[in-house]
């Protein structure tokens, strides 16, 4: 299962280039890996209003894809973009330069996490995913539905080690649950304190939208974080 941004993309291509090397017959990859930047486009050229004054661009994904194919949407939209690291410090400092940027009315891609990220990007690790791998028509989010070319899938020549060619899997559409939320929170419309479903049917145990799946989802952050907070 080969899932994740274009953080965990690369292991899957080194693990696909090695199970070529060792002429593997019973090893293949059912692709789920997704594109960052597609997806912030989708959300700033949709036909609802994004209600988000700029974005904290992501720490791991920045370090494989750099920070050049943000440009074009701080341009374009007129959003700042601050990558930032990891470490509260890093957070605390890439959202006072978001602030300098706001209320300078400006819309640049400032780079904090200058120690991991460079413009470019691990040119290593882009050509292992672009020689194995081409970007999907559509792909369907969680939360968010259809985007155009915000997926991979593997390349014709490797339909070998490709679980949905060789299995014959069908994709299937996902039903979000009418009463969650997630959707309106992912696009910045509501915040997790306004879906009903937070803490009584919808916990970590019990996830129902995408939001409260991943640890690092904004529902799971504000189950942790703020619940308790009076």
């Amino acid at each position: 299962m080969a899932i994740g941004f274009e953080t965990t993309t690369p292991a899957t291509a080194v693990a696909i280039e090695q199970a070529q090397a060792l002429k593997l017959q019973n090893f293949s990859v059912l692709c789920n890996h997704v594109l960052t930047p597609a997806a912030m486009r989708a959300l700033l050229a949709g036909p609802e209003p994004l209600l988000v004054d700029g974005f904290l661009g992501p720490s791991h994904v920045s370090t494989i894809i750099g920070s050049q194919p943000y440009q074009n949407l701080a341009e374009r939209y007129l959003k700042p973009i601050v990558i930032a690291g990891f470490e509260p410090l890093d957070v605390l400092q890439s959202v006072w330069m978001l602030l300098k940027q706001l209320n300078a009315a400006q819309h640049q891609v400032e780079n904090q996490y200058s120690r991991a990220v460079t413009v470019t990007g691990n040119l290593k690790a882009q050509a292992l995913i672009a020689r194995y791998f081409e970007t999907r028509s559509s792909f369907e989010w969680r939360g968010l539905g259809q985007i155009a070319h915000s997926g991979l899938k593997l390349k014709a020549e490797y339909a070998l080690f490709d679980a949905e060619q060789r299995f014959n899997i069908p994709l299937r559409p996902t039903t979000e649950v009418k009463a969650c939320e997630c959707p309106a929170i992912l696009r910045g419309a509501k915040k997790p304190q306004d879906c009903r479903l937070l803490g009584t049917v919808c916990t970590p145990e019990n996830p129902v939208g995408s939001c409260m799946v991943s640890s690092e989802g904004a529902c799971a952050a504000y189950w942790r974080y703020r619940r308790s907070r009076t």
